[in-house]
C-alpha cells in the first residue's frame, strides 16, 4: 500500500475508533427483510391486528439476527479489498485537499487537532460506508 494510502487508512480507523463506531456490512438488509416478511405474515393471517403482531415478531427477531453482525469500523476498513481502498482515499483526499504531512501520526494530530477538518473527514468516511459499502453505522454507549 502507499504510504499516503496507508496514512489515510490510518486515519479513518483512529477517527472511528475515536467515535467508537461499528458498522453492519451485510447484516442490515436481511433484517429488514425479516421484519417486512413478519408482518406480510401477519397480515395475511390476522388482518390488520396480524400486521401489527408480525411486524413486532419480525422486529425482535430481525434485530436479533443481526445483532452481533456489527463490527468495529477499522476492522472492516482493513478488510476492504484495493478498489474500495482507494476509492476511499481519493474521498478522503477531496476533504484534505492540499494539506501537507510527513507520516501517520502527523497527520492524525493535523485532522484531530481541527474540529471543523476533523467533522469533514468524518462525514466523508461515514458517506462512503453508507452508500458504497451500503453499511449500517452505529456508535457504542
Amino acid at each position: 500500500m502507499a504510504p499516503r494510502m496507508d496514512d489515510i487508512m490510518r486515519l479513518c480507523c483512529e477517527l472511528s475508533t475515536h467515535n467508537q463506531i461499528k458498522v453492519a456490512v451485510k447484516g442490515s438488509a436481511k433484517g429488514a427483510a425479516v421484519a417486512g416478511g413478519g408482518a406480510f405474515v401477519g397480515g395475511l393471517l390476522g388482518g390488520p391486528v396480524g400486521i401489527a403482531v408480525g411486524a413486532t415478531v419480525g422486529g425482535i427477531f430481525g434485530g436479533w439476527m443481526t445483532s452481533g453482525q456489527f463490527k468495529p469500523l477499522p476492522q472492516i476498513l482493513m478488510e476492504l479489498p484495493s478498489n474500495q481502498k482507494q476509492e476511499l482515499f481519493s474521498n478522503i483526499m477531496s476533504v484534505l485537499g492540499t494539506l501537507d504531512w510527513t507520516n501517520a501520526a502527523q497527520l492524525i494530530a493535523l485532522v484531530m487537532g481541527n474540529t471543523m477538518l476533523q467533522q469533514q473527514v468524518l462525514a466523508a468516511l461515514l458517506s462512503f460506508v453508507t452508500k458504497e459499502l451500503k453499511g449500517e453505522v452505529r456508535y457504542s454507549d
